[in-house]
């Protein structure tokens, strides 16, 4: 499998045609992130080898192609001055906290489907009823449901006094949590076509223009895959942690595979699995629990990566009727199972970061 070495030694063969020098020592190549099938570079020339960008970005494209396991280079241009000593010892980009919040985590899914909506917000209102002050960010550019799951559909996020970058989004406050949500932003139905630097900058307005108001957790809901929003964040913030949300099925589990070795490529640390539909217990017969879409996927998973099953969140009627509704069961039906669950997963998380 091609790893972030194995394409920065090929890309050290690109000399620059006046010192000789090869990309990589002069930092004009820098970020390589090896997410297969794809490889990505940030190419960051100075203005005085603007002529030779044709020329690089083809060969770029040339070295990185002959690996077997590679089908697509993307080639994002940093239109700053390259330093030679601008990148860290691991290629990674200097990370920027955001002032308030103390920790940040990622919930993140390989497919869509598995519920990673209804994890992350249940977690954030499991970490809100602990007594922590949390928000949410919906960071699922193209399908943002946290709005309908916690019945703030019709809701309008204020602005603060200013203009431009001196103004700040207000988020919504629900069952103790502060959330803000491309669902806000759009009128329902409408679709987000949205790319590349788009997207990165919406992502980047709500981490940092946002009065988020002394956080101890901010949760984020990404969207589904590895894709543009979720290599932005990793690249914009320091995540205190991530959760990778799986079901028992094996399809679900090899797409959360390709989310879990993006978080690794990317020096993301990984929390944990969470197993989502473990099981169905009928609302008539709650001593009852039937493995529906089969069983030990999350525990495979989890042990494949050598990091904990962190819960196991079984279906129950309650947990999709109430969220119809626009209230979390964590809300709703604290006594039930995957309430239980949901409470418990948060005092890990809390158990982890905070004394």
């Amino acid at each position: 499998m091609t790893t972030v070495e194995d394409a920065n030694y090929s890309l050290s063969k690109i000399l620059d045609s006046g010192s000789k020098k090869n990309l990589i020592e002069l930092a004009w190549i820098k970020n390589v992130r090896v997410i297969l099938p794809r490889i990505i570079i940030t190419l960051s020339l100075p203005s005085f080898a603007n002529s030779q960008r044709e020329r690089i970005v083809k060969e770029v494209k040339n070295i990185l192609l002959k690996f077997e396991d590679v089908n697509d280079v993307q080639i994002e241009i940093d239109n700053k001055v390259s330093q030679s000593n601008s990148t860290s010892e691991n290629n990674f980009p200097e990370l920027k906290n955001i002032k308030g919040i103390k920790h940040i985590i990622a919930i993140s899914s390989g497919k869509g489907g598995v519920g990673k909506s209804t994890i992350a917000v249940n977690i954030a209102c499991s970490l809100a009823k602990l007594g922590l002050k949390t928000g949410l960010l919906d960071a699922d550019i193209y399908g943002p449901n946290t709005p309908s799951m916690l019945g703030v559909t019709e809701e309008n996020p204020k602005v603060t006094d200013g203009s431009g970058n001196d103004q700040r989004l207000i988020p919504i406050n629900k069952y103790g949590i502060s959330l803000v949500s491309m669902g806000f932003l759009i009128e329902e139905g409408q679709p987000v076509i949205w790319r590349g630097p788009m997207l990165n900058s919406i992502i980047k307005q709500f981490l940092y223009q946002v009065e988020w108001n002394n956080l101890d957790f901010l949760v984020i809901d990404l969207p589904p895959g590895t894709g543009d929003a979720q290599i932005s964040l990793s690249q914009s913030v320091p995540i205190s942690g991530a959760i990778v949300v799986t079901t028992p099925q094996k399809v679900s589990l090899q797409d959360a595979r390709r989310g879990l070795a993006m978080f690794k490529q990317l020096g993301v640390p990984l929390l944990g699995v969470v197993e989502n539909m473990s099981v169905f217990i009928p609302p008539d017969m709650p001593n009852k629990k039937y493995e529906i879409f089969g069983k030990g996927g999350g525990k495979i998973l989890a042990g494949e990566n050598n990091l904990p099953l962190l819960a196991q969140i079984p279906i129950e009627i309650e947990l999709v009727n109430d969220s119809n509704k626009g209230v979390p069961i964590s809300i709703s039906e604290p006594d039930k199972e995957s309430s239980i669950r949901f409470k418990e997963l948060a005092q890990l998380i809390k158990k982890q970061f905070i004394n």
